[in-house]
């Protein structure tokens, strides 16, 4: 993206060096192959509470090049996305190959030079601009330097040795892993409305949504948004605490209460396991794990409930309590929190505050966002930035 726009705005020779025999993979593999480019959130307000690291310093970037302005900038490029019912962004074509289409035939458009296999081994400055050391020998120099290296280490080490504070990185966007097997017993069942809640470190992290539960825990949106906005706290703590869950978040006890108390009149004669509350949203196997949680008998008549099992489950529906004894499988994390100290950044060009002539894009910055298409968004916002500043220097 910065690239592009800078070949846009008037730069005569643009060059971007790419480590792999590829560009663009973790494009492809977003989204499983969809591609989830963007999110239908017009409101840079609102937008930037998508964001746990970098909320408040964005809104004067998202001000200038936000969601409509990257459906608008793909669309001048021959790429058209539609939205789904969440909000989420896709192509139309529903396959990543249709964004890297796009990218790779703008910047060829352009006269972008593209070097794959070309991995960065130094970085070096000079009164004339920067000298970049590759593989056997290969040099390549420029009076401009943009660094958007993703979560790859390599540019936050470049970015260090160019007189940047880096805040350590470590995992966002990941599942959890839970004490419960009665629960991880349910695996591959998907609740809407779902409230969780983590306490770490003297704070509290709240977030409502479809969760899935996992032979190990629980993932979805709902557990990757609270994943994300936890992930320092979480990680203070080595990964574990106790996670609240609300299985009928939208209920309070006193309502699950009512709502039992209506089972056992009305259906006296059914056992717990055949009559239960919601039987449209609350699945018979999940239900099941919450009687043997709270240890009840299955097998007995409602009429026969003892009331403490009655107020156990009502408890069980609106507040289980499940330890919390890691993240999910290893390399399951989708996004880095940590980076490049945006107090270095100007936000409004994406140049170093420290070194004039050098640009960063994208994650290598101490930003990340929950899924839905933030963490793209911001790369393209950032990029598109850079570009039109690098142009602007240079004319």
């Amino acid at each position: 993206m910065a690239a592009i726009t800078a070949a846009e705005q008037g730069c005569q020779r643009v060059l971007v060096l790419e480590a792999t025999p590829d560009p663009l993979t973790k494009v492809r593999i977003s989204g499983g192959g969809r591609c989830n480019v963007t999110h239908a959130c017009w409101d840079p307000r609102e937008l930037v509470g998508h964001y746990p690291r970098g909320s408040r310093p964005l809104r004067g970037p998202f001000s200038r090049f936000a969601c409509g302005d990257a459906v608008g900038w793909f669309s001048d490029h021959g790429l058209e996305l539609v939205e789904e019912p969440d909000g989420r962004m896709f192509p139309q074509a529903n396959r990543s190959e249709a964004v890297i289409d796009c990218l790779l035939k703008a910047s060829r458009a352009v006269g972008v030079a593209l070097e794959c296999r070309a991995p960065v081994r130094r970085v070096e400055t000079t009164q004339a601009g920067f000298v970049v050391h590759g593989s056997g020998g290969r040099v390549w120099r420029g009076c401009r330097l943009l660094l958007a290296t993703g979560g790859h280490p390599s540019g936050r080490r470049f970015a260090q040795l160019l007189g940047h504070g880096v805040t350590p990185p470590l995992p966002s966007l990941f599942t959890l892993a839970l004490e419960a097997p009665a629960i991880t017993a349910c695996s591959g069942i998907a609740l809407d409305d779902v409230s969780l809640e983590v306490k770490c470190d003297q704070q509290r992290f709240r977030q409502t949504g479809r969760v899935l539960i996992t032979h190990w825990g629980l993932s979805g949106p709902a557990t990757l948004r609270l994943s994300a906005f936890a992930a320092r706290a979480l990680h203070g703590q080595r990964y574990r605490g106790v996670l609240l869950v609300r299985w009928v978040g939208g209920h309070t006890l006193d309502q699950v209460a009512s709502e039992l108390a209506q089972l056992r009149r009305e259906q006296p004669r059914r056992s717990l396991a055949v009559a239960r509350p919601w039987p449209e949203r609350l699945p018979r196997r999940l239900w099941l794990a919450l009687l043997s949680q709270v240890g009840a008998d299955s097998q007995r008549r409602w009429a026969d409930c003892p009331g403490s099992w009655e107020r156990a489950l009502a408890q069980a529906l609106t507040g289980s309590r499940y330890p919390i004894r890691g993240r999910g499988p290893f390399g399951e994390e989708f996004v880095t929190a940590g980076g490049v100290d945006l107090g270095e950044i100007n936000l409004a060009t994406m140049e170093s505050r420290r070194l004039p002539g050098l640009y960063l894009a994208g994650e290598l910055m101490d930003v990340d966002g929950v899924t839905g298409g933030f963490n793209f968004q911001h790369c393209w916002s950032s990029g598109w930035l850079a570009g039109q500043a690098i142009a602007a220097s240079l004319s």
